[in-house]
């Protein structure tokens, strides 16, 4: 039986998420039932929070032929692929296998007189359905699922915020200055690119996990893109100065962009090397265009530091 993902006592967890192709370090989303109730419609309370079952042949995920993912409708978790999906002939979804175990917890259930398995999304508790050992190989297991648990999401539907991420040195500046840009949508501080799993920032300052200090953001392309992004992250560092930041010594203070596709790649490099001719620096720049890895949320203090401080 899957283990309960570890999780800080601020409240955080990691998850897999398949839009970047990494692991991410996220907050759990706990609401009142209450809240809940006020969210969602009466069908997809009862079960999610209620732990109620819908009736068998009512879910029209059934029509559905098309390649994408099965998310939490509470928390937006990817919890299946729909590739994973196969006729059980019980009237319920049914994967033999999740996203990731990262994302769904399984817990013991005996209520109804019977001992099954509970399956919750791992982000927000949800109830979700049961797992049981009768299902097809290569997992052998059936996730029984009811549908008005889940929102389906074809493969090729863009993210309406796509994520961008870029270290330039100590990630309080870094992150205001693109907090206070217009179509940012959201930022975060943390770590990326290193190799010890869940750095804290005090073992990052002490330049053995090779992460680097990052802002990790979302924006609406709609209103700014990704070049535009670029031009903010070159004017407001050094790029010429390699492993530190004017006083901030050190590889976690290196310059660097972590892209998510090849368009984001390609952009970074023309970007670079536009700014290389310009003649505007006597150095060369010394900024890193790498794969984006996976990102580490920083502890809570740390995000929108500068904004708490009223500086």
């Amino acid at each position: 039986m899957a283990q309960a993902p570890k999780t800080s006592e601020s409240g955080k967890i990691k998850l897999y998420d398949p839009s970047l192709g990494t692991v991410v370090v996220v907050d759990r989303v706990v609401k009142s039932d209450q809240e809940w109730e006020k969210l969602l419609n009466p069908a997809q309370y009862e079960v999610t929070t209620k732990k109620g079952t819908e009736a068998p042949f009512t879910c029209s995920f059934e029509q559905i032929k098309e390649a994408g993912l099965y998310q939490c409708v509470r928390c937006g978790t990817a919890l299946f692929k729909a590739g994973t999906k196969f006729e059980s002939g019980t009237g319920w979804p049914s994967f033999y296998e999740p996203v990731s175990p990262l994302n769904v917890l399984e817990k013991p259930d005996n209520s109804l007189g019977m001992k099954r398995t509970e399956v919750v999304c791992a982000r927000c508790d949800a109830h979700l359905g049961h797992v049981f050992a009768d299902g097809p190989r290569p997992t052998g297991k059936r996730y029984c699922i009811n549908g008005v648990a889940l929102l389906f999401v074809p493969f090729g539907a863009k993210e309406k915020y796509p994520a961008a991420t870029f270290g330039g040195g100590c990630f309080w500046h870094v992150e205001e200055e693109f907090r206070k840009t217009k179509g940012v949508v959201d930022t975060a501080v943390g770590f990326a690119g290193g190799t010890v799993p869940e750095p804290s920032y005090e073992r990052v300052c002490r330049g053995d996990t090779g992460h680097a200090e990052v802002v990790h953001l979302k924006f609406d392309p709609n209103v700014i893109s990704y070049d535009r992004l670029l031009d903010v992250f070159w004017s407001i560092h050094d790029p010429t100065q390699l492993d530190r930041q004017g006083p901030d010594v050190g590889k976690q203070y290196r310059s660097v962009i972590f892209y998510y596709d090849d368009a984001q790649q390609q952009a970074a490099q023309k970007s670079k090397e536009k700014l290389a001719k310009s003649g505007k620096y006597k150095g060369a720049i010394v900024t890193e265009i790498v794969p984006a890895a996976n990102f580490f949320r920083a502890e809570e203090y740390h995000q929108k530091y500068l904004q708490k401080r009223g500086e």
